[in-house]
């Protein structure tokens, strides 16, 4: 794993106390950061990939939500100014962590990349936060999730579509795209949850350390194969509404084949039959 300081010490290199260096750990590409003071009661993963409009103000705002947070941002070596952005924020917040992987390798892949480096800590957080860097989650929302974990539920869900959750921005289209989209992934794997493909989700450490191993979707898909994963494990699952505000700053990141994955895994979980052998009639 190659490595690279950024202000006073490495937090990922033989020194550092915080963090374990497994060698599981070796593929996923060059870690920066520093110390942390305290041991985070909550990791933020932010998969990024050209969000330079963004991430500087999603980042700060996060920041002074004044919590106990670790940001780990993962970048697929964005060729536009993300990256320099990121390191000079680890020059003023010392819980700000990138990870920069050598090529574009997708949402699904940064997400468990997040999670590998997460339980590399020797001092672990409570819950793992995902959300959107590109400011279609609202940061407020991160309390609002970790607040309901806490009651138990070890996979929270911030929902566009149960009641008083809503999107902002999308044509009629898309919203009718996306919502039959969910209508077929929760019917798939036989779940009441609204929304099954937010981004925006808190996972207890117990989930994560349990269902890691079974998780090995690459794009977006992600978010149903996270929620299945609970479903056959047993975990509890809940959704809390959202406000789902479209981008206003830079492009979306979703190409053809990604949405061709996505819409693959949940036609082949919806009508292959690979249920039967999981769930009781």
């Amino acid at each position: 794993m190659k490595l690279e300081e950024s202000g006073k010490a490495c937090c990922f290199d033989d020194k550092a106390e915080m963090f374990s260096s497994p060698r599981s750990l070796d593929r996923i590409g060059q870690i920066t950061g520093r110390k942390l003071k305290n041991r985070p009661a909550v990791a933020v993963v932010l998969a990024t990939y050209c969000e330079a409009e963004n991430i500087e103000s999603l980042i700060r705002e996060i920041e002074g939500l004044g919590r106990n947070f670790l940001i780990l941002v993962i970048d697929d070596s964005s060729p536009d100014r993300t990256i320099d952005i990121v390191k000079k924020l680890q020059e003023e917040y010392d819980n700000v962590f990138l990870c920069v992987r050598p090529t574009k390798l997708g949402l699904g892949n940064a997400i468990t990349d997040g999670f590998r480096l997460i339980l590399s800590l020797k001092e672990q957080p409570n819950y793992i936060v995902t959300m959107d860097a590109d400011y279609s989650h609202n940061p407020q929302d991160i309390l609002r999730l970790i607040n309901a974990a806490k009651y138990g539920d070890d996979l929270v869900i911030g929902s566009r579509y149960c009641e008083g959750g809503e999107t902002v921005g999308w044509d009629p289209i898309r919203w009718l795209t996306s919502h039959v989209a969910n209508i077929i992934a929760s019917a798939a794997i036989r779940t009441t949850i609204h929304d099954c493909t937010s981004g925006l989700r808190c996972y207890s450490m117990r989930y994560v350390k349990t269902v890691l191993h079974d998780l090995h979707s690459q794009t977006y898909e992600i978010q149903i194969e996270t929620l299945r994963q609970a479903k056959l494990k047993g975990f509890s699952v809940r959704e809390i509404p959202i406000t789902f505000t479209n981008r206003k700053r830079g492009k979306s990141k979703l190409t053809k084949t990604e949405f061709k994955t996505f819409l693959s895994y949940i036609i082949k979980n919806a009508f292959g039959g690979i249920f039967k052998q999981n769930y009781p009639k």
